[in-house]
């Protein structure tokens, strides 16, 4: 089975790509769902992210988002440690996901493959990009966010051209057309290396 990841800057789009994935019957799994989840019922993360930002982590037992936000996203250590914390747990639930699929390749999405540095550990890396202005209105929209807030959120990730440098296949989320007909065409080219790869083992 190959193992893709999908990436991509804020409001790039990338759940829009995970979407059309999933409508061609392609197993997708959302880190950020994923880790959010573990946030809240992991006892193991619960108590190391409250030894790292203190009892205002959780209100009346919920994770307290904006609390954590605003330090994170204006501290690159603070953010590489709430990464710390979680990421292995992803990546341990992202690995029994995994034995329980049954398709020629799935898909983890997650917005910070390259800056977690578990790129490495994919087949095939696809990034989704997108104009500047266009992610930050899309942010601003969806999270009621202040345009700083974004930029600063954006200054915090790689950019989209070092993503794309490092990736094997880019979709440029400009309109719903292009990007379903690029899916379609990235998908073709997945099932075709499944098939290959499939061949091989046969062959050994």
């Amino acid at each position: 089975m190959i193992v893709v990841g999908l990436t991509g800057g804020i409001g790039a789009g990338k759940s829009t790509a995970a979407n059309f994935f999933k409508e061609l019957g392609v197993p997708v799994y959302i880190a950020d769902i994923e880790a959010k989840r573990l946030m809240h019922t992991s006892k193991v993360v619960r108590r190391k992210l409250i030894e790292e930002f203190g009892d205002q982590t959780f209100v009346d037992n919920r994770l307290n988002r904006s609390y954590l936000a605003n330090i994170v996203f204006n501290d690159k250590t603070k953010l590489a440690a709430i990464n710390a914390i979680v990421h292995p747990s992803v990546a341990n639930s992202f690995k029994r996901w995994v034995g329980k699929q049954q398709a020629p390749y799935v898909i983890q999405e997650n917005a910070i493959l390259f800056e977690n540095n578990s790129f490495h550990n994919f087949d095939f890396i696809i990034t989704v990009t997108a104009p500047l202005e266009e992610k930050i209105e899309r942010v601003m929209s969806r999270d009621n966010a202040k345009r700083s807030e974004v930029l600063l959120r954006i200054k915090n990730q790689i950019s989209d051209e070092e993503k794309a440098k490092k990736s094997d296949f880019v979709i440029e989320n400009n309109t719903l057309v292009t990007t379903r007909k690029t899916v379609k065409k990235i998908h073709k080219k997945l099932i075709e290396f499944s098939e290959v790869q499939e061949e091989k083992i046969a062959i050994s």
